[in-house]
């Protein structure tokens, strides 16, 4: 081979590779790096992880794209530690729209809200392991995606297929605890990061998953190295599986107030906690300050069908009207009570609100608005932060997120204004880093068309 053929292919060899991302530098921003405020800080990234916070700064620095964030705030991309994925179309719900387009365009709105983790906490179906692998290898897929599979309900009882509309129901229902452990090792199989259990009977409407059931699960999940979660709702459920080892509690205590005892058990167990006080706020809250419809960090997240409907004062009326709303309202206020009892006692919070699971657990807008019900609940505002980033990625496990800090991901959300002096300016969204790459802008900034197809 002639040398000058050798010097073109070996310099179209190289012109083929692509270019290495500069190093970019933020400057200027106070930053909370999800576990306290560190002043107005320096923020070095290079590719997708974070290499330096605070000064001096390194030498590699010097060449680095800087970006001036002066009065703004930054701290870590929030994690969903309950949440669920394409099950939701305007205003019907169901595993009919378990697609790999609505999956992704579910987790690109969690992502335009600043949440750039996502677990997805059952019913979720068969194609959940492709798109896992899918959107965690592509930012712009939107927020990564972790998740419990179909999850482990009872049969003929929660999660219930009928109004839940899981026509091809995704969720295992094993009858025994020969079916438990089964059930439990063809989801390790499959490659679940964790296990969901249902362990409630839905006010006495359905039946419960037994003991015998929900301990098989939990003792060959842990066989197994995996966490188990539980959907529950009361506090004598709460006990027995609290009893059982289970790893979290997938939803707060909300018929009755906590008794010191159970508080104790769960610190001293290391059990989780994730609230989900919107759940039931959200029953009767559009309905009740229907002037939020008109604010774009609502109007831009909900589908074109949900915003006609609540926008319809006879809506509103019949919502509000309804048998449901006096026990959600109580729903709410026991279930305030009790994070303030169990984070006093020094029980482990995660953070999650069961958005997309229905049309009114809207994707994005339920997490910023579970923040404030945590300071409503006694947190302060950097309390509440530290549950949504550093928290929320512990009880995942992820010790590669939740923190800005050397070596940890290059997830980010940009505020225009302090959280740490009122928690409702995590709505303030400037910009979205995931990986080292901005994926979504401020919301105010979308055409007010707003609403989603």
């Amino acid at each position: 081979m002639r040398p000058t053929r050798l010097w073109a292919l070996l310099l179209a060899a190289t012109t083929a590779l692509p270019a290495a991302a500069e190093p970019i530098l933020f400057d200027n921003a106070r930053v909370f790096d999800g576990t306290r405020d560190l002043g107005i800080t320096p923020v070095l990234i290079d590719g997708a992880r974070i290499v330096h916070v605070g000064t001096p700064l390194p030498a590699a620095a010097t060449g680095a794209r800087r970006i001036d964030y002066t009065g703004k705030t930054l701290l870590p991309g929030l994690v969903s530690d309950h949440a669920h994925v394409g099950n939701t179309q305007g205003l019907e719900h169901g595993d009919r729209f378990y697609t790999h387009d609505n999956v992704v365009r579910d987790l690109r709105q969690f992502q335009r809200y600043g949440i750039t983790t996502v677990t997805a906490l059952g019913m979720n179906g068969a194609d959940f392991f492709a798109i896992r692998q899918a959107v965690n290898a592509d930012p712009g897929l939107g927020a990564q995606l972790y998740g419990a599979g179909g999850g482990i309900g009872a049969p003929d009882g929660a999660p219930p297929a009928d109004t839940m509309g899981l026509r091809h129901d995704p969720v295992a229902r094993p009858r025994n605890a020969e079916q438990a452990r089964a059930a439990v090792a063809i989801q390790h199989a499959d490659g679940v990061d964790l296990i969901k259990l249902w362990v409630d009977d839905l006010g006495g409407k359905r039946p419960m998953m037994t003991p015998e059931v929900y301990r098989a699960a939990i003792a060959e999940a842990h066989g197994r190295g995996l966490k188990v979660a539980a959907h529950i709702h009361d506090l004598e459920q709460a006990r027995d599986l609290v009893d059982a080892n289970v790893d979290i509690l997938a939803h707060g205590i909300r018929d009755r107030a906590v008794d010191p005892m159970l508080a104790r058990k769960m610190r001293d167990q290391g059990t989780w906690y994730i609230p989900t006080i919107a759940i039931d706020e959200a029953n009767y809250g559009y309905a009740e300050h229907p002037l939020a419809l008109q604010q774009p960090f609502l109007r831009q997240a909900l589908h074109a069908d949900v915003l006609a409907r609540w926008s319809q004062p006879e809506w509103q009326r019949s919502q509000l009207a309804s048998d449901g709303i006096p026990a959600a309202r109580k729903a709410v206020a026991t279930n305030l009570d009790n994070v303030r009892r169990l984070h006093a006692a020094g029980v482990k919070l995660g953070f999650g609100t069961d958005a997309g699971a229905m049309p009114q657990r809207v994707i994005g807008v339920a997490e910023h608005r579970e923040l404030q019900l945590l300071v409503e609940a006694g947190l302060t505002p950097s309390e509440a932060l530290h549950v949504a980033t550093a928290q929320a990625a512990a009880l995942l496990g992820q010790t590669d997120r939740g923190r800005i800090a050397a070596g940890k991901r290059a997830d980010l959300l940009v505020l225009d204004a302090d959280p740490l002096v009122d928690i409702a300016n995590t709505q303030r969204i400037g910009a979205v880093w995931q990986a080292g790459q901005e994926v979504a802008g401020p919301i105010e900034a979308a055409a007010d068309t707003a609403t989603r197809d």
